[in-house]
């Protein structure tokens, strides 16, 4: 079926340059998939962390709002634009060390699989709404876990 480029963009930007279309564990992918835009960014500052995070956060509704119309599926899982925009919230107070982002990567990837209060309930908003918000509150999770951890100095 030939797209307009706007739903083209909308797909690459939402499977995060294809790491969503990877077959098995999507998700995990796409999380891994941000690791590399973290590395980049988190020597500028942690506030490029914390805008990537935003921008994405959106980009991420808009690009998952136009798949959930254009695949009539309601949480796409080939979308993990999601992931990436989690994990970075999650990533914001990692240590910048392999620690801290393998750290900040595994507390992410288990709060998106259990969804503690308010992301289930996330899961239920509107279009893109839903399909991202749920992983920037599992980010959100993430962080403070994160946070005690390095507190407390286990992650380092």
């Amino acid at each position: 079926m030939a797209r307009d480029a706007r739903t083209q963009a909308a797909y690459v930007l939402g499977t995060w340059f294809g790491c969503g279309r990877v077959p098995l564990a999507p998700g995990t992918a796409g999380t891994i998939g941000a690791i590399p835009l973290y590395l980049v960014l988190r020597p500028i500052g942690l506030w490029a962390v914390a805008v990537a995070a935003v921008v994405a956060t959106f980009v991420g509704v808009w690009a998952a709002s136009i798949i959930v119309d254009d695949s009539k599926l309601k949480d796409p899982q080939f979308v993990v634009i999601d992931e990436v925009a989690g994990v970075l919230v999650t990533l914001l107070v990692a240590p910048f060390s392999w620690h801290g982002i393998l750290a900040g990567f595994v507390l992410f990837r288990f709060f998106d699989q259990v969804k503690p209060w308010p992301a289930r309930g996330a899961e239920k908003w509107s279009r893109g709404w839903g399909v991202v918000m749920d992983d920037i509150f599992a980010g959100i999770w993430g962080a403070a876990v994160l946070a005690i951890f390095v507190h407390l100095r286990i992650v380092t």
